[in-house]
């Protein structure tokens, strides 16, 4: 009976954390215009919920990855994405956060057809 409860129990677990790190990890989003790497007004909110989790969690990081879309040239695109990512960082370090508590991450091209917008996005994720 014991070998019938656990394969029951596997896929369920095996299951969970698949849906739920994506959705519960990720501690903001900030958006940026097109071709800029000006902060824009609202990063505010994503800044301070990213800088209250680290006051909050002494020994935790914060992952910040900038992202960009397959439009223009390949090296333009990555170059802003890491200045997009960059600009995140000085401001999560003017909120009061250590920069050794950022992990800046290699930018990421999207591919497939998806929302420009939500290409041109720097990301923050609890780090390692």
């Amino acid at each position: 009976m014991q070998a019938g409860k656990a394969p029951s129990a596997a896929p369920a677990a095996e299951a969970a954390p698949a849906a739920a790190p994506a959705a519960a990890e990720a501690l903001g989003k900030v958006f940026f215009e097109v071709g800029s790497s000006a902060l824009p007004a609202d990063a505010a909110a994503a800044v301070e919920a990213t800088a209250k989790f680290l006051k909050d969690k002494a020994d935790a990081k914060v992952d910040v990855t900038g992202y960009t879309d397959k439009t223009g040239d390949t090296e333009k695109n990555l170059e802003l994405a890491k200045e997009r990512a960059k600009a995140v960082r000085e401001a999560l370090k003017a909120a009061g956060v250590a920069e050794d508590r950022i992990n800046m991450k290699p930018p990421v091209s999207i591919t497939g057809s998806g929302d420009n917008a939500e290409a041109r996005r720097v990301e923050l994720n609890p780090g390692s």
